[in-house]
């Protein structure tokens, strides 16, 4: 399999295939000679490899698969999204290709190459003119795709935590936009033209009346996030993103997830918000029935970035994002070349794409859990499972701690309790900064969990007070297990060193004598977490049922 996955579902974003009535003829002509060069270069390829070569064609590209690389070659088109048309454009648009993706597929992205000698008998290098221009790969085994990895059960849990670290270290270091670039307008804009096709090519009255009421609801949240969506150019968080951000754009090589295949054509789908890019691995993860997944990837990246005010935004995304997937099935399945097969294969991935988009935009009840206990108690546990069963933003005081003082999570401040990093002042402020990542997923239409030790009555009381101005409902969880299960779990944690947590075997301790329990009135309800994994994680299922229903 090549590294290149041209056909990716942001290409989507075009508007309907084709040239301008002026250009059809010379347009033809082009294609046609692109079509003579591929051929050639493919028996060429053949003969110098001595395997067969597979040509891979999209609506942009044609692939060559040859022994140990690819080759793509972009086609001379010109549609509203992408401008090919030009030997100088297609070579600029390779050597841009290479730079982007080489950012995140070093390995993948080899170089550009240029093709020599005639459209019968081309041949890549070589002296004199140059004929158009390839971008070579290195190939991969096509069941290292995440979508396909996906499918077959084989996607873990490691290896999303392991993806969610690339992408938010990828996003730190991302290139600021230009001015421009993911003003409110043009976020909007690019929403809309996911409905201008769909409504000219759905003839189905309720499939129309249900794409209509999808429009409705982009423009509603669209303005009633206005301000969010101008407050996050305003604050940097437009970057040069990857665009295509899924799972058949990533490749997991060597155990390690990969992105590859971002967007060079058009730097309006590539300079986005940070949100927009990851709500595509989001929703696609949910999409492949992962939820629990994709919400293991939310926090995960939440939590490398600190980046939980884009929860106002990421609902919108993760809609539009279906409905892009949603409109290319919808072309997909009106090409006049697809077969009968491959028509109703897109019509079934379109029904399920606008069900999909249906659902996202339908946030759940409001709520709100606190997750406490005492250090060792598998509250970080329980409450990372609830936010993957449940479907919530978790926020995490020993890593909102560090954070607040420009620490790593995995630092090692070496103090008690009452004193330094963990002294009044500052976790007041970390408790402080809980409550207000809490209102962000709030914000945003999500539930939220507050992962901390809450050992003061005022500290739980405070949570309860923002959900009643919020109008979220408040759930306590308290974690519990016997004392020397707490004391073996704190001492391990302590020899590992690899946890947020600092506490000791010696702060277990203070926190034994100093805790102020919950009481009856608050209602807590007790959770035993000494058991083994297997079972806690099926009680927090089925916890995560018991308060859906509840809501």
């Amino acid at each position: 399999m090549t590294a290149v996955n041209a056909g990716g579902a942001v290409r989507g974003n075009a508007r309907e295939m084709g040239t301008t009535p002026g250009s059809r003829a010379s347009a033809a002509d082009a294609m046609a000679g692109h079509t003579a060069l591929v051929a050639g270069l493919r028996a060429q390829l053949r003969a110098a490899t001595g395997q067969p070569v597979t040509l891979i064609q999209t609506h942009i590209s044609s692939v060559l698969l040859a022994g140990r690389h690819a080759y793509k070659l972009k086609k001379p088109v010109a549609f509203g999204f992408v401008d090919f048309s030009t030997a100088a454009a297609r070579q600029r648009f390779c050597a841009e290709e290479l730079r982007l993706n080489r950012r995140t597929a070093p390995q993948l992205y080899l170089d550009v190459v240029r093709i020599t000698g005639s459209v019968a008998q081309p041949k890549l290098g070589g002296r004199g003119a140059a004929l158009d221009h390839a971008v070579k790969m290195r190939r991969f085994a096509t069941g290292d795709l995440a979508d396909r990895r996906a499918r077959a059960g084989r996607l873990t849990a490691a290896q999303v935590d392991l993806l969610a670290d690339a992408v938010a270290a990828f996003h730190l270091a991302a290139a600021p936009a230009p001015a421009g670039f993911g003003a409110p307008e043009q976020v909007l804009r690019w929403a809309r033209d996911n409905f201008t096709l769909a409504l000219l090519r759905v003839d189905d009255e309720r499939r129309r009346a249900r794409l209509q009421r999808l429009a409705q609801w982009t423009e509603d949240e669209f303005r009633r996030r206005e301000s969010w969506f101008a407050l996050r150019a305003a604050g940097g968080f437009i970057r040069e993103c990857h665009g295509d951000l899924h799972l058949a754009n990533i490749v997991v090589l060597d155990g390690r997830p990969v992105p590859f295949d971002g967007i060079e054509f058009n730097p309006a789908l590539r300079y986005i918000d940070v949100a927009s890019d990851i709500a595509f691995t989001f929703m696609d993860l949910i999409e492949h029935g992962l939820t629990p997944l994709a919400w293991r990837f939310l926090n995960r990246y939440l939590e490398a970035t600190g980046d939980y005010a884009l929860a106002g935004g990421l609902r919108f995304y993760a809609v539009y994002r279906a409905l892009v997937r949603a409109k290319v099935a919808l072309i997909r399945s009106h090409q006049p070349d697809a077969t009968k097969a491959q028509c109703r294969s897109a019509a079934a991935a379109f029904a399920r794409d606008l069900a999909l988009a249906e659902r996202l935009a339908q946030p759940p009840a409001p709520l709100l859990v606190a997750v406490g206990g005492l250090s060792g108690s598998g509250k970080t546990t329980v409450a990372g499972l609830l936010a993957e069963q449940l479907g919530a933003v978790r926020a995490r005081s020993d890593v909102e701690r560090k954070r607040l003082a420009g620490l790593p999570a995995e630092a090692r401040a070496a103090t008690g309790i009452g004193t330094g990093l963990y002294g009044a002042e500052m976790t007041a402020r970390t408790y402080a900064r809980l409550r207000e990542v809490a209102a962000a997923a709030a914000d945003g239409g999500f539930a939220a969990i507050v992962d901390a030790a809450l050992l003061e009555a005022g500290e739980r009381e405070a949570l309860r007070s923002l959900a009643a101005q919020l109008g979220l409902r408040f759930e306590l969880i308290w974690c519990e297990a016997l004392w020397p299960t707490l004391r073996s779990r704190v001492a391990r944690r302590q020899a590992l060193g690899r946890d947020a947590s600092e506490a000791t075997v010696a702060v277990l301790e203070q926190q034994r004598r100093r805790a102020e329990l919950p009481a009856a009135v608050e209602r807590a309800l007790r959770l035993d977490t000494g058991v083994p994994r297997r079972q806690l994680a099926a009680e927090a299922a089925a916890l995560a049922g018991w308060l859906r229903r509840r809501g």
